[in-house]
């Protein structure tokens, strides 16, 4: 069976929509246990890790490398969830982390500006002014998020299998699309697509394993054999910590064979973060 992912603004009212196929398909739904584990990886308390999440990538910052380290514990943890299939995800960039698998159908919910204040202002208890703010302002940090942290638009619609708006639909139209659509053969997992998806979980594992040691790495695999490559390693990297590396990956769980590529560099790259647009 499928696996569903839902990107949605603040209330659009996609964490509904998501709550509701889910139990009409008979699936899990999962969000928040995504970033709970991610904090766990951290140390760190949740709620500084929300903080980071609405506002900026601040809080990653004070960590060494912590960008790279939030990534892969997120993409090991989302990967982890949905390996048996039937599930709802409705959180952080389940598109980007599930985007070449093909059983994955990928949705983006939107509403209209209107629709939205009338909510905030009805849960706050706020002016009409103030949640108009309030809401542009959490639009705009969440898409510098995409940019900053994964280097995509969140809002750019070839991310998504389909875009719907919650306003001339209901939550139940929107919910009837949703389970319509996702029971298309194109959408069936297949003997094929669950292989990608074994080979990233274990490319994640591997990473989320590795990545203090080199927060840098490149990680892939393919039937058990994982490949690590970095041309970002420092020029420092001595034989024990290559070794390191290397004992440190192979004791996780499916690893067959461990097969290191890693290049030393002395000079600086520029990232792209619109690459993956």
């Amino acid at each position: 069976m499928p696996i569903i992912t839902i990107s949605r603004g603040s209330y659009s009212r996609g964490k509904e929509v998501a709550e509701k196929a889910a139990e009409v398909l008979g699936y899990e739904c999962i969000s928040r246990d995504i970033l709970l584990e991610a904090s766990e990886e951290f140390n760190i308390p949740e709620i500084k890790l929300v903080r980071a999440l609405h506002d900026s990538p601040s809080v990653l910052e004070r960590f060494t490398h912590g960008k790279e380290r939030y990534v892969s514990y997120i993409r090991k943890s989302l990967l982890q969830h949905v390996q048996k299939d039937n599930v709802v995800y409705h959180g952080l960039a389940g598109h980007y982390f599930l985007l070449d698998i093909p059983h994955v159908f990928k949705v983006r919910i939107i509403a209209d500006m209107d629709d939205r204040v009338k909510e905030e202002v009805r849960r706050e208890n706020i002016s009409k002014e103030k949640a108009l703010y309030i809401l542009k302002k959490d639009d705009d940090e969440r898409r510098k998020w995409g940019l900053r942290v994964y280097g995509i638009d969140t809002w750019d619609s070839r991310l998504y299998d389909i875009v719907l708006k919650v306003s001339a639909l209901t939550v139940d139209d929107t919910v009837d699309i949703i389970c319509h659509a996702v029971q298309k053969p194109i959408f069936k997992t297949s003997p094929e697509s669950q292989k990608i998806l074994n080979d990233k979980l274990l490319s994640a594992k591997v990473h989320a394993a590795i990545v203090k040691l080199l927060p840098m790495a490149k990680v892939t695999s393919d039937n058990g054999v994982v490949y690590i490559g970095s041309t970002d390693a420092p020029l420092n990297l001595k034989n024990n910590v290559l070794n390191d590396i290397k004992h440190t990956a192979e004791k996780v769980e499916g690893v067959k064979e461990i097969v290191l590529c890693v290049h030393e560099t002395t000079t600086s790259r520029s990232v792209n973060p619109f690459h993956n647009i």
